[in-house]
């Protein structure tokens, strides 16, 4: 293999070049990026980036001399539009085509929008262009800002906002926040952050538009789907995301909310493989910080390989920053799993508790309890199985 094109300049798509290049890969590596920036670490954007206390130059995943040694070409401000596999070639805007021996998918997510137009002062976070903007309408002085979706984005966000003085609504579809992951009670438990920080948390009910007005267009309410109107001057839409692939279509390989790959990252072209929130690996589609670093290595050696050699089976992880409190969680929780709190009380928003089933521990949830976590969640890896064989 004498070239290799990776397509997507983030998280996910750095971690593939290094682990490339640390695996012994010598060629020409070129890496396309949609945005003009260099790679850059999302998690601060809703957090410390949004607040002030973190500035551009501090988010940067790579210094200048790893660039250096990394000897790729960078495609910035590039997009691709299509991968021709019968040519071993991907499209790029602009009428070009990047040849290439193999190729990583790392193209990422995108989010999700509500229907209709968006007036000004409406946005979306998952890019540094969408962290500047929705900061600079942040700091022009207190206003009230309506946060649409309370999964990770929207309560960092909110908790964000809260903490620049600003009057926050979150705006809930489900009866609960963090329901699906958590459950009941230990969700009950993370909603009440909310209101533990003056936040007014809205669930059970959804958004039908946005209302704009005025000479300049910006949002001036959002009308929820019960017909309540929640005065606004800045929307914050969390509502999730979908993976970049309509790029993809046409090429061959399998969609299906990701590209499809094996437990390899591997599509069925073994010259073709997948990571991070754009892989679908195994049947499971991963959007976490965690897991697009655990898989470029792997995808690495499997591309370079030319066949699956090794493969990525790590026990689910995440993490997210509200109101002060760190959320920590593990393992694949059950409907009908019990949770148990182990030290600490929820009550002082300070806890450890494990999920049981039949007496064995499935998954593990933390508030501010790093240590013990980290330990937890090292036994029950050990428990069920490595993250690489």
């Amino acid at each position: 293999m004498n070239s290799v094109a990776v397509i997507g300049a983030s998280l996910a798509g750095l971690y593939a070049a290094r682990a490339l290049r640390a695996q012994g890969f010598e060629g020409r590596l070129v890496i396309v990026g949609v945005e003009r920036h260099r790679p850059y670490d999302r998690p601060p954007l809703s957090k410390d980036f949004l607040t002030g206390s973190a500035g551009q130059e501090q988010l940067a995943l790579a210094d200048a001399e790893e660039i250096a040694e990394l000897d790729a070409e960078w495609l910035l401000g590039t997009r691709a539009v299509g991968l021709d596999t019968a040519a071993g070639a991907v499209l790029l805007d602009g009428d070009r085509a990047l040849s290439a021996d193999g190729v990583v998918i790392a193209t990422g997510a995108a989010p999700r929008r509500l229907a209709g137009s968006a007036p000004g002062g409406a946005h979306t976070l998952r890019t540094l262009d969408d962290a500047q903007a929705l900061r600079a309408d942040l700091v022009r002085g207190p206003v009230r800002v309506v946060v649409i979706g309370a999964g990770f984005i929207g309560a960092e966000v909110a908790a964000s906002c809260a903490a620049l003085g600003h009057d926050v609504t979150v705006v809930e579809a489900a009866p609960l926040p963090l329901l699906a992951p958590l459950g009941d009670e230990m969700a009950r438990i993370c909603s009440a952050l909310h209101a533990d920080h003056g936040v007014t948390l809205l669930t059970g009910t959804g958004v039908a538009r946005l209302h704009g007005g005025g000479t300049d267009g910006r949002v001036t309410a959002v009308e929820l789907s019960d017909g309540r109107l929640l005065p606004a001057e800045v929307v914050v839409t969390g509502i999730g995301v979908r993976p970049n692939t309509d790029w993809l279509a046409g090429s061959g390989l399998p969609l299906d909310d990701g590209v499809r790959c094996d437990a390899g990252c591997v599509t069925p072209l073994p010259n073709v493989v997948a990571v991070g929130d754009v892989a679908r690996v195994a049947g499971t589609r991963a959007e976490h910080w965690t897991s697009a670093t655990e898989q470029a290595a792997v995808a690495a050696r499997n591309l370079l390989a030319g066949s699956t050699v090794a493969t990525h089976r790590a026990l689910p992880y995440f993490w997210s920053d509200q109101y002060g409190v760190r959320i920590q969680f593990a393992g694949r929780r059950g409907p009908t799993d019990t949770p148990r709190v182990l030290e600490g009380s929820p009550d002082d928003r300070s806890f450890l508790a494990c999920y049981e089933r039949d007496g064995r521990t499935t998954a593990v949830l933390a508030l501010n309890r790093p240590r013990p976590f980290m330990r937890h969640r090292r036994e029950l890896a050990r428990a069920t199985q490595p993250a690489t064989t």
